[in-house]
């Protein structure tokens, strides 16, 4: 059950290889941070590590990295947007409404993100870019990887022997509730647009600071 390359790692920095992955992924880059604290606890109920350790690590690993995540978002998305936006006709007034629904939804996004592989690599950028009130962000974010860490922690040390066929599932599961709500959402803004970016503006009037040249 133990991926050898994985266990490579933990074996030369233990509980700082499950924080260095699981963080780096948290950044925007897509290392197999999930995988690193599956195998990590499978690898402590051998006994050479601690499950509490582990647990801990990811936990660290994850709030740190979400954290500079959040902040590449805050201070270079906008910019990024501004420059390449026009070519997949996002304006400023689309942009408006996607900030405005994160302000409302984005705890959401945040917590649940963080049990979806995708998600967990760029909600934090996400949350960053659309300037979610950064308290907001760290309490849901610390919820999500509480949670998730703990789930799938004690789960591959209880469970080592099966762990692969248990999270499967728990990740299908996850991902088809992500895509049900990506894809609700999607309709609805698209069906709502106009309205949408009325509210928007009058919610957030004026430029967008960090975006408008």
């Amino acid at each position: 059950m133990i991926n050898s390359g994985l266990y490579g790692w933990l074996q030369s920095i233990g509980y700082l290889a499950v924080a260095m992955f699981v963080g780096i992924e948290s950044l925007g880059v897509p290392l197999p941070g999930e995988t690193m604290l599956i195998t990590a606890a499978v690898f402590a109920a051998t006994g050479k590590l601690s499950i509490v350790g582990v647990i801990a690590a990811a936990i660290i690993g994850a709030v740190i990295g979400d954290n500079i995540g959040f902040g590449i978002g805050w201070f270079g998305g906008y910019p990024l947007l501004r420059r390449f936006g026009k070519y997949v006709h996002l304006d400023e007034a689309k942009l408006k409404v996607g900030r405005y629904i994160f302000m409302r939804q984005g705890a959401k996004v945040v917590f649940f993100g963080r049990f979806v592989s995708v998600l967990r690599t760029y909600a934090a950028f996400l949350a960053g870019t659309n300037h979610m009130h950064w308290s907001r962000f760290l309490i849901a974010n610390a919820l999500g990887a509480i949670v998730w860490a703990t789930i799938y922690g004690v789960g591959a040390y209880a469970a080592s022997s099966v762990i692969a066929k248990l999270s499967t599932p728990v990740e299908i599961g996850f991902a088809a509730l992500a895509v049900v709500v990506i894809v609700g959402a999607a309709i609805f803004v698209r069906n709502n647009i106009k309205r949408l970016e009325a509210v928007a503006e009058a919610a957030l009037p004026g430029p967008l600071e960090g975006f408008s040249a």
